[in-house]
């Protein structure tokens, strides 16, 4: 690999993980307070589960996203890279709504809107890397997780 490829290979995984950080910015000061009141369903996972789990999403999406730089000059590149960012700036998005202003309605129109730019992310990413596309589908399944429990906190917290 060029060292070109490892500058870039590191640059969008810390992209995904200056993402992940904004979000914790909200996140982690809610968890202790507001986010411990609620009412949760019986399948919530313990909290230290999401922080690791998190950060390894927030890898395999930089890794996706430079198989897909590697291939800039394909006719989908573009389109591919706005899905991508979309999803990125919703996923920050969601912890603002959710955690940030303690709105679990918010929350879930927020996560909807990132499944489906998750779901055209891949879409799009596997026209161009089959691995690329393939190594988001960990993360689309865990927001689909997340959708669910984001629909049952809001369900049991109204």
């Amino acid at each position: 690999m060029r060292i070109v490829d490892i500058l870039k290979l590191v640059a969008s995984v810390l992209l995904c993980q200056l993402a992940g950080f904004l979000g914790s910015l909200f996140t982690t000061p809610a968890i202790p307070t507001w986010y411990q009141t609620l009412n949760k369903p019986f399948f919530t996972p313990p909290n230290w589960i999401f922080s690791p789990v998190w950060i390894s999403l927030f890898v395999l999406m930089g890794i996706s996203l430079f198989f897909v730089w590697r291939r800039s000059d394909h006719p989908q590149f573009k389109p591919a890279l706005i899905f991508f960012f979309i999803q990125l700036i919703l996923n920050t998005l969601w912890s603002i709504a959710f955690f940030g202003l303690k709105s679990p309605l918010l929350g879930l129109v927020d996560i909807i809107l990132l499944w489906i730019a998750i779901l055209l992310t891949v879409v799009h990413f596997l026209k161009i890397s089959k691995l690329a596309g393939v190594l988001l589908i960990p993360y689309l399944l865990w927001v689909s997780f997340a959708s669910l429990l984001n629909f049952s906190l809001w369900i049991l917290n109204r």
